[in-house]
């Protein structure tokens, strides 16, 4: 990985710059810490996630104990030089309190409990492949599972018909509910498949132009 963004990072102070973390899929803010010049080096030299610790004052490497390790895809330096975001494939964790996010409460300090909509599809992924393991009583996707892959597929066919149908109608809320159906159920057939969203991404990326 290139170190020529060292040289255009503003440091302060302190010798630190501050860094937000975030999930190169999901698109989901994960932490915010602080890294030195050594820091921001090992870095880029590794390709996993360093800062440096105010309190302890020294290096630390994201999930060196836990194994929640956090691999680099992108570094990004913002128009003033002062702040870095690092863009991570995250092994785990990302908070010391076990959530996945540092940032997990609202201003009235309860924790979120509904995903954000730029994080959608890959919650609900997350939550059919739990409802695929699990098969929680009364579930309608548990069910799906338990009549199997056919009837998945079945239902994917189904949704986009009827998607079809309400393109050709231009009606724009029956467009929403019927191609959001179709999205969910693609989701368990996705699922079902063993095929991750994250797969999915990677492809449109090279579809990209």
């Amino acid at each position: 990985m290139d170190k020529s963004i060292l040289k255009e990072i503003k440091f302060n102070s302190e010798g630190l710059v501050p860094v937000i973390t975030q999930s190169y899929y999901t698109g989901k803010v994960l932490m915010q810490a602080y890294a030195n010049r050594e820091a921001v080096e090992k870095t880029i030299e590794t390709g996993f996630a360093t800062y440096y610790s105010r309190s302890r004052k020294q290096l630390w490497v994201k999930g060196e104990t836990s194994g929640n390790r956090q691999k680099i895809v992108k570094i990004k330096i913002d128009c003033d030089g002062d702040s870095l975001l690092y863009l991570v494939k995250d092994y785990g964790v990302a908070c010391h309190t076990g959530e996945e996010s540092c940032f997990f409460r609202n201003i009235q300090l309860k924790k979120e409990e509904r995903p954000d909509p730029y994080e959608i599809i890959h919650a609900l992924y997350s939550k059919i492949l739990d409802r695929k393991v699990n098969r929680p009583e009364g579930s309608y996707v548990a069910k799906l599972f338990e009549k199997g892959s056919d009837k998945i597929i079945q239902k994917v066919g189904e949704e986009a018909v009827e998607t079809v149908i309400a393109l050709k109608n231009r009606n724009k809320e029956e467009i929403i509910y019927e191609a959001s159906d179709l999205l969910f159920h693609l989701i368990v057939a996705l699922v079902d498949a063993g095929v991750k969203f994250e797969d999915i991404q990677e492809e449109l990326l090279k579809r990209y132009r």
